[in-house]
């Protein structure tokens, strides 16, 4: 009994050390696969019972598992789509195939790196044909909230490079110096003039003409005083905004705001140093500073300077760039300067990443050994943060694979010498009758 069981024991080996060598060659096959997690094959001993203490051998079995929760080494690229998972968690990719058929909630799939390019139709594809996904933002860059149990939110992350952005003007700070000698008595009462540009709510270029015009005293001292009229051009040169401009010229602040009137427009209010003016795209918040305050509107020597015009806004854009933080944020860059948020990556972790079902070309799905998937913010609860411009190399240790080759190779020989001698052994026991 014990010689048959020995039998079938050595003919185990045989089958999992094979199994071993076959995810070992896999490994090693691999070794060079970008983000590719190397397989793990364990042996686990079959014990039967003997009857009346005769020992009954039960030999051997295999079973091998990826290692997905392994972490590679990076290579940096010059590729700003070239992303990486920097700890633990996953990326959210799906199948070309899945997105034109417009299943990709029901197709998640899984992988902690890829080299992701625009495609014809803007989709981020890696070479492999997976397109990675996420959260789609607002169009003011911001995000919605979206559930994190499940894939509806989720869809294939697109970049429209003939999409065209602008940003209206909400803002202006302004500031220049009056000529104090243009309020004294006798002054030919010369209207100081500027112009300020602002981007209406179509990016069009719109100004605001800015006209200074003195208070000339028929005698005494100088008025210090000067009104300060406001037109829109989008308005036909509209008045939106007239103010009383009054100058301190005592010893202490001499030349800065001693007082603002409001005749028509927004008012100005004393505590910001800032009216509303209302143009024809909507309001504007237009900064002159505050009463007494050395970097607003001041009325000093004898010649009229532009001291700042600060503007936001822009006109319209195209999108020129693409990267991803290590936030997960898709940032866009426009030519005209602006930078908008237009996706979220999130990161998905599961309890056992070791118990993901395994794919082609480096993916996984969730099963019931990997338990149910959750998706983090990247670089928030137990994810690491996302790798730009970088790529997951193999797992895979040549020199370690090579050496339990050598291992397996000594082990199936061994195996395959018990077999040899029990052989003979049954041959032995067939000559005893000759």
């Amino acid at each position: 009994m014990t010689i048959y069981s020995s039998l079938t024991a050595g003919v185990a080996g045989l089958l999992t050390n094979a199994h071993r060598l076959g995810s070992i060659s896999d490994n090693i096959a691999n070794s060079s696969t970008q983000g590719y997690k190397r397989a793990d094959t364990d042996f686990h001993s079959l014990v039967n019972k003997g009857l009346g203490g005769e020992y009954s051998a039960g030999g051997v079995r295999a079973t091998t598992q990826r290692l997905v929760g392994e972490n590679g080494a990076y290579t940096n690229t010059k590729n700003a789509t070239d992303i990486a998972v920097r700890g633990r968690g996953l990326l959210p990719v799906t199948t070309r195939s899945a997105v034109t058929q417009g299943d990709h909630t029901d197709n998640l799939l899984l992988t902690t790196t890829g080299s992701f390019r625009t495609d014809s139709e803007g989709y981020l594809t890696s070479t492999s044909g997976l397109v990675l996904m996420g959260w789609k933002a607002k169009a003011d860059g911001t995000m919605s909230v979206y559930p994190r149990d499940t894939t509806q939110g989720l869809e294939p992350i697109k970049i429209n490079r003939n999409q065209f952005l602008h940003d209206p003007t909400t803002k202006i700070t302004f500031s220049a110096n009056l000529p104090a000698t243009g309020t004294e008595v006798g002054a030919d009462g010369s209207v100081e003039k500027s112009s300020l540009e602002y981007f209406d709510n179509l990016g069009k270029s719109q100004a605001l003409n800015i006209e200074f015009t003195p208070k000339v005293p028929a005698s005494g001292n100088a008025s210090n005083a000067w009104t300060m009229t406001i037109k829109d051009s989008a308005q036909n040169n509209a008045v939106v905004g007239e103010y009383v401009l009054i100058f301190d010229d005592s010893r202490a602040k001499g030349g800065v705001l001693k007082s603002v009137t409001t005749k028509s427009g927004g008012a100005y209010s004393d505590t910001t140093g800032k009216m509303t003016l209302t143009v024809a795209g909507g309001p504007i918040d237009f900064t002159i500073g505050k009463l007494g305050e050395k970097g607003a509107i001041t009325q000093l020597s004898d010649a009229y300077s532009l001291i700042k015009s600060e503007t936001d806004g822009s006109q319209v854009g195209s999108i020129s760039s693409v990267e991803i933080d290590e936030k997960g944020f898709v940032i866009a860059t426009f030519d005209n300067g602006i930078t908008r948020t237009v996706y979220q990556v999130p990161m998905v972790d599961v309890p056992n990443p070791n118990g993901l079902y395994g794919l082609d070309s480096q993916t996984f799905k969730p099963s019931l050994d990997s338990g149910p998937f959750f998706l983090w913010d990247a670089g928030k609860g137990p994810t690491g943060e996302i790798k730009g411009y970088a790529l997951e190399e193999s797992t895979v240790d040549v020199a370690s694979e090579m050496i339990d080759m050598i291992q397996t190779q000594r082990a199936y020989s061994s195996n395959a010498k018990v077999i040899q001698t029990l052989d003979e052994m049954m041959q032995e026991t067939t000559n005893i009758k000759r």
